[in-house]
C-alpha cells in the first residue's frame, strides 16, 4: 500500500463522496475508484460501502483509517522537519455545537502552535454534522452535550460511527438573553414568564428530530420559536426581538461580549430542569494528537472556572 492510496481513502472518508474526493484530489473518479479497490484487495477488507447517497465507512474501514491517519500525520511531521520543501502543514480540525467556550479554547490552542506550519479548522455546525465530521475523520474532536432526554439517541448514533463520548462538565439550564430584556434582572426565570418572547433555537436540518437539538429542555412547550444557524444571528435576534435561548450558562464574554445575561431556569411541576452533560467525542480506540491534547487541555482550563469537571476515564 502506498502513501498516495492512504491519502485517497482519507479524502473519501472526509468528503463522504467519491465525486467530491476526486474533485478535491484533482484525479478522475475511475482512477480513484481503482486505487481504492487495489488498496482494499491488499488490505483484505472492505473500507467503504457505496450507496446512492455517497460512501459510508465500514467498521473494519474505520479501524483501518485510524491507523492510516496516524501514518499520514507522522509523514507530514517528518516531511515538515526533514523534507526539502518545508511547506507541508499538519492539519487539525474541531467540529462543535454552537459553544463560545469551544471557540475560545481553539483560539488559545492556535496561539500556542501558530498558523505558519499548521492548517487549522473549526466548524460550528449542526449536531449530526459534528458526529459525521468525527466519524469520517474530517475533524479529530467534536464537542456535544447529552442529557436524560437525548441520551439514548445520541449513544446509538455514537455506536453507529464507532465514536466515544468523554464527559467534561455537568450544567443546569440557564435562560440566555439580552441585558436590556425585561427579564434580565430576575434571579431566576420560569417557563410561564417566557411565553411572550420567542425562543431561539439552532436549526438542525430537514427531518432532524428534537433529540438532536442543541438547546436543553427541548421537550418543554415553547409557543414562539425562531430558528437560525449561527451564533451572531441568534445574538442579533435576541437584541432586536427580545428573544432568548436555553443554554449551559457557560458564556465567553471575550467572544460574545458583555451585553447578554445568563439567568437560572426555574423549574416547576410540568417543566423540570435537567443536567446538561457536555463532553467531547473522538474515534474509539484512538489517541489524541499533541494538538488535540492541547485543545482539550484549553477546554478543561476554561470550563474549570465554570464548574466541577468530570474525571477523564479514557
Amino acid at each position: 500500500m502506498t502513501l498516495q492510496q492512504m491519502k485517497y481513502v482519507l479524502a473519501i472518508a472526509d468528503e463522504g463522496s467519491m465525486n467530491k474526493a476526486a474533485e478535491r484530489l484533482f484525479v478522475s473518479q475511475p482512477s480513484l475508484t481503482s486505487a481504492v479497490r487495489e488498496l482494499e484487495k491488499e488490505a483484505g477488507i472492505q473500507i467503504f460501502v457505496r450507496g446512492s447517497r455517497g460512501v459510508t465507512v465500514t467498521a473494519e474501514g474505520a479501524d483501518f483509517l485510524m491507523y492510516v491517519r496516524q501514518v499520514c500525520q507522522q509523514y507530514d511531521i517528518l516531511q515538515q522537519k526533514y523534507g526539502g520543501s518545508g511547506n507541508v502543514k499538519r492539519k487539525f480540525g474541531v467540529s462543535t455545537q454552537h459553544y463560545s467556550f469551544a471557540v475560545k479554547a481553539f483560539v488559545e490552542m492556535v496561539k500556542r502552535f501558530g498558523t505558519l506550519n499548521f492548517e487549522f479548522a473549526i466548524r460550528e455546525t449542526r449536531t449530526m454534522d459534528v458526529l459525521n465530521d468525527v466519524g469520517r475523520f474530517r475533524s479529530e474532536i467534536g464537542i456535544i452535550y447529552q442529557c436524560d432526554y437525548n441520551h439514548r439517541i445520541i449513544e446509538r448514533l455514537l455506536r453507529e460511527q464507532e465514536l466515544e463520548f468523554v464527559p467534561l462538565i455537568d450544567c443546569r439550564a440557564y435562560v440566555y438573553l439580552w441585558k436590556h430584556h425585561p427579564l434580565a434582572g430576575e434571579s431566576s426565570i420560569g417557563i410561564e414568564q417566557l411565553a411572550d418572547y420567542p425562543c431561539m433555537v439552532f436549526e438542525q436540518g430537514d427531518g432532524a428530530s428534537g433529540f438532536l437539538a442543541e438547546e436543553i429542555l427541548t421537550d418543554n412547550d415553547y409557543p414562539r420559536m425562531i430558528r437560525s444557524n449561527d451564533r451572531a444571528t441568534q445574538l442579533n435576534l435576541m437584541v432586536g426581538l427580545n428573544g432568548y435561548t436555553l443554554c449551559s450558562g457557560i458564556i465567553c464574554e471575550e467572544l460574545n461580549g458583555s451585553d447578554f445575561r445568563a439567568v437560572p431556569f426555574r423549574e416547576d411541576e410540568h417543566n423540570r430542569n435537567t443536567i446538561m452533560e457536555i463532553g467531547y467525542i473522538v474515534k474509539k480506540h484512538s489517541m489524541l494528537s499533541d494538538i488535540g491534547d492541547v485543545y482539550i487541555s484549553e477546554v478543561r482550563r476554561y470550563l474549570s472556572r465554570c464548574g466541577e469537571l468530570k474525571e477523564d476515564k479514557r
